[in-house]
């Protein structure tokens, strides 16, 4: 029978050192073997024993040369990133969005790929495959070291069922078993989850949300998407759907401003978009497009005055349920028409409802689903790493503290 450590052996402490020197230097960056040793607590031999371990197994390596001005430089140490790495995927009608995600979180480069096939000649396993594939060569990285992706959805996948469901689109996509699906198709662990919810989390991290208690964010592009976030967590629901208001029946104020919207999805979506647009004869062939012309035109101010309480009405069940410390207008239109749209938004609900909650527009405006998966990913890869630690050869124990 293979030996089993006991707690309080020299092979699990060992184990446990050298984790929380990985652990160190992927939160603080190259560190010297005595900073090491004055962050953990453990003596400068014990420090210099998980050094030499952690560089035999290709974890970490020498990265330069620190001196305080006095005496020899010491020798800086940091995690090698090439051992796991994640890839980020944001999948759209038009093509899917990708990069590299390491452990240490550094900027790679964005891809694009295209759809390339017809709606329905789509298999999602291709098109997953051909993102990661082009991340890693915009990154010059191997994709054989690509140990996880986390693919941000226009929908949501239930926790229980492993079903997809919230979506209409994603042709070629498996409608049951679609994580364990992918997984195997693609040989790496799949994190699928909600686009708006991934942004929530680049907000939280690095953005609007980021002292708040609680926060919802309101996605508006092609559809609606609310992302709830409670304390630095997003709310997914029972089945994966908290937040999928789109599919509640417009109040009946909605009449006062689109007669013929029967869900809160027709009162902001690009048929909307759309048609305020048109009033003022402003026309294009895409949202984009369009957001972009409103933007450069005299009737932009008249055309976010018409739009402002249609976002009113479709956050006020979020205030009524929630009571969020503060609103984010996300998505496209939301990045597109930013603080002017968020400061009539609020000045809208204080004066049509019982809240004065805060409206802000993004902070992260760029590829905003890539950031909220860069973060998943950072901390599963740094898990991946942590993990194999347990798996590295012992050779004599650690000298005694």
């Amino acid at each position: 029978m293979p030996r089993t450590s006991r707690p309080g052996t020299p092979a699990l402490l060992r184990v446990l050192n050298d984790r929380t020197a990985l652990g160190l230097l992927l939160e603080n960056g190259p560190m010297t073997r005595n900073e090491l040793a004055r962050l953990s607590g453990l003596s400068k031999p014990t420090a210099a024993e998980m050094i030499r371990r952690l560089e035999e197994a290709e974890l970490i390596e020498v990265s330069g040369e620190s001196s305080s001005g006095r005496g020899p430089a010491a020798v800086l140490y940091s995690v090698l990133t090439d051992r796991a790495i994640g890839v980020a995927i944001d999948v759209q009608p038009l093509g899917i969005t990708s990069t590299v995600v390491d452990a240490t979180g550094a900027a790679h480069p964005v891809v694009f790929e295209a759809a390339e096939e017809a709606p329905g000649e789509r298999d999602a396993a291709t098109d997953l495959a051909r993102a990661i594939d082009a991340a890693c060569a915009a990154a010059s990285r191997d994709p054989e070291t690509v140990t996880v992706v986390c693919v941000g959805i226009q929908g949501s996948v239930e926790p229980r069922t492993d079903d997809l469901v919230f979506t209409d689109e994603l042709p070629g996509w498996p409608r049951h078993e679609v994580t364990e699906t992918l997984a195997k198709a693609l040989g790496v662990e799949v994190l699928v989850e909600n686009d708006a919810n991934l942004v929530a989390i680049a907000e939280r991290r690095e953005g609007a949300g980021v002292d708040a208690s609680t926060f919802a964010l309101l996605w508006m592009g092609n559809g609606l998407g609310l992302a709830l976030d409670f304390g630095g967590t997003v709310h997914h629901g029972a089945a994966g759907g908290a937040g999928e208001i789109g599919y509640i029946g417009a109040p009946i104020d909605a009449v006062d401003y689109d007669p013929e919207a029967r869900l809160i999805d027709d009162l902001v979506t690009t048929r909307t978009i759309e048609r305020l647009a048109g009033r003022h004869g402003i026309e294009a062939e895409t949202l984009a497009d369009l957001l972009e012309a409103i933007s450069a035109d005299p009737a932009r101010l008249a055309i976010l005055d018409e739009l402002a309480p249609r976002v009113g009405l479709v956050v006020m069940p979020a205030l009524a349920v929630v009571d969020p410390e503060r609103i984010i207008l996300h998505g496209p239109i939301g990045i597109a028409f930013g603080a002017e749209l968020a400061g009539r938004v609020e000045a809208w609900l204080a004066e049509h409802s019982r809240w004065s909650t805060p409206v802000l527009n993004p902070t992260i405006t760029q590829t905003p689903v890539l950031h909220g998966a860069r973060h998943v990913l950072i901390d599963a890869v740094r898990q991946a790493l942590v993990e194999a630690v347990a798996h590295l050869p012992s050779v004599g124990d650690d000298p005694p503290e």
